[in-house]
């Protein structure tokens, strides 16, 4: 299965050629990349040019450099070179040369801010950087589909999440990649970090490792901890489904949904399923469907699946189950479903295929019969992207000082993202908005706020006004 060229293996080009620089860009085309940008009227030329993998990108810089009198002056890895350092940075908010500077934010003054917060320590949250800043755990386990590549090799990944954070919900995070597998040891770790924290984003931890993790970090902390891999796959999965619902007409109660992968996602997104109401899921893994009273490679996570799902307890193939499924979603493995498979769904079938970064079905391949089809990719229509959620349900905790997240605040972000898409502009192929639409962060903020009021889980906040007017 070809993947095509994209922004992840794009190469900075310089070449100096007697051709101009339509040709140049014609052999390009022709050795199947993508010319995002080509700059100059006369030699030498710029391009940004997108690949599929290495070898492609190898494939596009000899393919100029056999052309007529032409010269490739410089070849640069573009993603590569723009993670030399790290991508995020701390920032001084006052400037140290100004007046009196020094004194105020360091000793002396620095002192009767550390003794206030001592008088009262929710102060903290006004008075420091926990009021807006989350920390992003990993233990490097379960990273994007790259598997177990350790702390040092996962921490690309942590400060991208970091920079999600800050671009698109104003929320300052920090990667924390930890050096051991052990549950009690990463609680622990997690536990003596959190008074620097408002809140804490678990990140590419293992299931079924990720899910007592997170139990128990909920329960032995006062601040918010969301496993993302979990609970933002399902709420944007969710806010896709709400939306496929009014084109198709169907009601979410009546419902047949296969999931296939019943790792942390899988089993997030049918929690929250079900907690919007749907009744009827069945789950495959490797080793089959899960049923009450399979005994056969299951843990503690799946035990819990089997015995809330599957109402009539099928125990048949993948295929055999999607006969009359109204939903697939796949958290799972490239080209585990056929064309075949969504033939024999529902009429007006629903795909959610967001294995990346090749989904269990292409949409090419799903689309002549699927009626909505949705993947985890960028460039397709229907991105499900976890971006569309964490920043502005942490923004919204944070900004009434939640002691947790709970699943209402959860299906109310779900809503929020679905309602952000016009009623005159649904359609098949826009049920979920982009990442970049404007005042998503702030939506999902505003419902998770207004939930956590109305569920008590909001703290009184500080008066910060009081803190420094004096009249």
């Amino acid at each position: 299965m070809k993947i095509n060229p994209s922004p992840s293996f794009s190469i900075e080009i310089t070449a100096e050629s007697t051709l101009d620089r339509h040709a140049l860009e014609k052999i390009v085309t022709e050795a199947e990349g993508i010319c995002a940008l080509a700059e100059g009227t006369e030699s030498p030329f710029r391009f940004i040019i997108y690949a599929r993998d290495s070898a492609h990108q190898e494939e596009i810089i000899q393919a100029l450099e056999n052309a007529e009198e032409t010269t490739v002056l410089s070849a640069e890895e573009i993603t590569y070179r723009s993670h030399l350092g790290g991508k995020i940075e701390t920032l001084n908010r006052m400037d140290l040369a100004a007046p009196g500077a020094m004194s105020i934010a360091y000793t002396p003054g620095v002192g009767r801010i550390c003794m206030s917060i001592n008088e009262n320590v929710a102060r903290a949250d006004a008075l420091t950087i926990k009021k807006n800043m989350v920390a992003i755990v990993s233990d490097g386990t379960a990273v994007l589909g790259l598997g177990d590549i350790g702390p040092e090799a996962a921490m690309p990944v942590m400060e991208g999440k970091a920079m999600l954070f800050k671009g698109f919900g104003d929320v300052d995070a920090f990667p924390i990649c930890l050096d051991t597998k052990d549950p009690e040891e990463i609680i622990k770790t997690v536990k003596l970090l959190a008074p620097t924290f408002g809140g804490i984003n678990l990140e590419d931890i293992s299931a079924p490792r990720c899910f007592e993790i997170e139990e128990r970090l909920k329960a032995e902390l006062d601040i918010p901890v969301f496993h993302d891999d979990q609970h933002g796959t399902a709420v944007v999965s969710l806010a896709a489904l709400f939306n496929a619902l009014k084109i198709t007409g169907k009601k979410i109660e009546n419902l047949k949904v296969v999931i296939n992968g019943v790792g942390a996602a899988g089993v997030a997104c049918s929690k929250i399923f079900m907690e919007a109401g749907v009744k009827n899921i069945v789950g495959f893994d490797r080793t089959g469907a899960i049923y009450k009273g399979r005994t056969e490679k299951m843990n503690f996570a799946k035990t819990w699946f089997a015995e809330h799902t599957n109402p009539n307890r099928e125990k048949g193939t993948l295929s055999e189950s999607m006969c009359g499924a109204d939903l697939f979603l796949g958290v799972s493995a490239p080209g585990c479903i056929t064309a075949e498979d969504i033939k024999n769904m529902a009429d007006d079938p629903i795909i959610f295929a967001m294995a990346n970064p090749i989904p269990e079905i292409m949409p090419e391949e799903a689309l002549p019969h699927a009626r909505i089809m949705a993947t985890g990719r960028s460039d397709y229509p229907n991105q499900i992207n976890n971006v569309l959620c964490f920043p502005g349900i942490f923004k919204g905790a944070l900004r009434c000082r939640a002691s947790g997240i709970s699943e209402g605040m959860k299906v109310a972000a779900a809503h929020a993202i679905a309602n952000l898409v016009p009623e005159e502009k649904l359609c098949e192929e826009y049920i979920i908005p982009s990442v970049f639409d404007e005042g998503v962060g702030d939506a999902v903020a505003d419902e998770v706020e207004r939930i956590a009021r109305e569920e008590g889980l909001a703290r009184e906040t500080i008066d910060e006004t009081a803190l420094y007017k004096l009249r």
